[in-house]
């Protein structure tokens, strides 16, 4: 999918460098946050073209990864959502290993039956989910068949 070379990380300066401890670590650093386990997201620009790269936080739903577009409550979605929502194939790296996946929003029922143990993950969510009007959406990330 894409080269690490080729990737723009984001410039938030603190997810910048987790990122970085992320990927130069080979994925045994930089791996949570606040006690929430974190994986970096390749993903391309939906303007640009360009891959980009962020750190988030994630749950897990069986074998699927699960990411929530908090955007720590605003009531803009997080950009990285916008561009998944307009290219959904993606390359993920948790911890050691690197794959390519596909992003798909859940539907309204299947974030209901996921939001509890994302919570207890991550309590901040149910914070998030009160302070804005905006639907926060909830992606599950599926790994690709090698």
């Amino acid at each position: 999918m894409t080269d690490s070379q080729d990737v723009i990380v984001t410039p938030a300066d603190w997810v910048a460098k987790q990122a970085k401890q992320y990927e130069e670590s080979g994925g045994t650093k930089g791996t949570s946050m606040m006690g929430v386990p974190c994986l970096l997201l390749d993903y391309q620009g939906r303007k640009s073209g360009l891959w980009r790269r962020t750190v988030l936080m994630y749950g897990r739903d069986g074998e699927d990864y699960l990411l929530v577009g908090s955007n720590g409550g605003s009531d803009r979605h997080p950009l990285w959502y916008l561009n998944l929502q307009a290219n959904p194939e993606v390359r993920l790296q948790v911890e050691t290993e690197r794959f390519d996946a596909t992003a798909e929003t859940l539907s309204a029922e299947e974030k209901e039956r996921v939001w509890p143990s994302l919570v207890e993950l991550f309590p901040q969510y149910a914070s998030y989910r009160k302070k804005t009007d905006r639907d926060i959406p909830v992606v599950r990330l599926t790994r690709k068949a090698a």
